[in-house]
């Protein structure tokens, strides 16, 4: 039992740290990833050794594929919780000053920017009339926060959320961290 539960732990380890790691790679972390690599093969290679020599027990077949399942559980919370990188919100709302439901729409970009966010703002054409179309570059720590707020305020915004592959120029990264921070540590 005690092979097992070492199995396991290994297992879950090593896939925890390959789901983190492959994340990194996915967003460009051309540095960190591969000393978490480093690190992440030299469990895998721990465990797989134990595993292979005491493959005649399927007690310690299961630990290892349940340690899989569970690594890669653990793997996508880690990633969640330190969020790297940056959402684009892209929120499109109608203008009608005679319906109540849009009464906030234009108040928008101001509440936002009140709220430390980077915002422009378009005007648009919509089917049924004009719109005002926002993109706010945000922390991905932010994405939740940011996404009840603007239902919040603005309840039939259309909004579609894209992660930047790479971001050059104009108001972003270390600015918008900053004003983000910023602004939440005075709420």
């Amino acid at each position: 039992m005690e092979l097992a539960i070492t199995i396991f732990v290994l297992n879950a380890l090593y896939i925890s740290i390959n789901t983190f790691r492959t994340m990194l790679v996915v967003k460009g972390h051309r540095y960190l990833a591969p000393v978490v690599a480093v690190v992440e093969e030299l469990i895998y290679v721990m465990a797989l050794a134990i595993a292979l020599q005491h493959i005649d027990s399927k007690l310690n077949i299961a630990a290892y594929a349940i340690g899989f399942g569970v690594g890669i559980y653990i793997g996508i919370i880690i990633e969640d919780r330190i969020a790297l990188g940056y959402v684009n919100f892209q929120v499109t709302v109608q203008i009608d000053p005679n319906n109540p439901m849009h009464e906030h729409s234009e108040e928008l970009p101001e509440i936002l920017r009140e709220k430390g966010y980077g915002v422009t703002v378009s005007h648009a054409d919509g089917r049924s009339g004009p719109r005002l179309v926002l993109s706010i570059l945000a922390p991905r720590k932010a994405e939740r926060r940011l996404m009840e707020q603007i239902k919040e305020i603005s309840p039939d915004a259309f909004i579609m959320v894209q992660e930047p592959i790479e971001l050059s120029g104009g108001f972003w990264s270390k600015e918008v961290d900053k004003r983000y921070h910023k602004a939440n540590k005075n709420s």
